[in-house]
């Protein structure tokens, strides 16, 4: 049974921040070209980064000893003691002020800026807001809000949403395997234990799912960078998306682009297109 939830204890946590730094090295640029579907090529010190490179910067670095059951830290310590069994980040906001490059010492400061309690279709749901400022030498490089939720835990497999009306037909599109080969890169470049994207008996006898689950960073990641390619590789002013859906290992996914007056509709979507992360791009 799940601990019972203190709102107000959990929202002392707001206003509460911490700093790190990290460099951006040739190699990290490789793997993460990689693992994005890019060509790796030979980075050299001054060449700009893959746009989301900042995720795999200063990741928290736990022993063995304080890792929970699922993977992630035990609660507590800067976000807050949620007791609800189930994370995952739901969305957020990015502002790209100038790109990262190979060589650079990025700092990141983080700070808790809500948190707060709603019900949804799986009962109980806390969201907390990070906000995050990544600085290079020539200064600040992106402000960002994460969104990250936690829920209960089911006796059931997840109810998913009910499916969305079919989406617009896209006028870019690019698809992809959802391997396990490329969650697991992706969680070692993140340096993310979260056992939900690489331990199957994990993820489907304890959380109930039917497979191992695609990072929503990478998703918002592949997207930034198509919205990117389609717009002379200039990354959008400002991203805002956020999770509809999990996305499962071992299927085909898409990555989809319509142009608007305003900028564009990106979303990604599984094998059979019914969208599982839903952004807007504006530049």
């Amino acid at each position: 049974m799940t601990e019972k939830l203190d709102i107000e204890h959990l929202r002392q946590w707001i206003g509460r921040s911490t700093e790190a730094t990290d460099i951006v090295t040739a190699q990290l640029v490789m793997g993460l070209r990689a693992t994005l579907f890019q060509e790796v090529g030979g980075p050299r010190k001054g060449d700009a980064a893959p746009f989301t490179v900042h995720w795999c910067l200063a990741q928290p670095v736990f022993p063995m000893s304080m890792l929970g059951p699922d993977g992630h830290p035990t609660r507590g310590g800067f976000l807050p003691p949620v007791p609800l069994p189930r994370r995952m980040w739901a969305g957020g906001e990015i502002e790209f002020l100038q790109p990262l490059q190979v060589g650079d010492e990025s700092t990141r400061t983080s700070r808790i800026a809500d948190v707060q309690v709603k019900t949804g279709s799986t009962g109980t749901l806390c969201f907390v807001s990070v906000e995050h400022s990544i600085s290079s030498p020539r200064g600040v490089a992106i402000r960002e809000r994460q969104d990250i939720v936690y829920r209960e835990m089911t006796s059931n497999a997840p109810a998913t949403a009910k499916a969305p009306p079919p989406p617009p037909k896209a006028q870019h599109r690019e698809t992809h395997v959802s391997d396990p080969v490329l969650l697991f890169r992706y969680s070692a470049l993140t340096f993310n234990g979260h056992r939900i994207h690489y331990d199957r008996d994990y993820v489907t006898k304890v959380e109930g799912y039917p497979g191992l689950i695609f990072h929503g960073p990478l998703q918002a990641a592949l997207i930034i960078e198509m919205a990117a390619k389609l717009h002379g590789g200039t990354a959008p002013k400002k991203f805002t998306y956020r999770g509809l859906q999990p996305l499962f290992e071992g299927s085909e996914f898409s990555i989809n682009a319509n142009e608007t007056e305003a900028g564009m509709e990106l979303w990604t979507a599984n094998a059979e297109g019914q969208p599982t992360m839903k952004g807007t791009a504006v530049w």
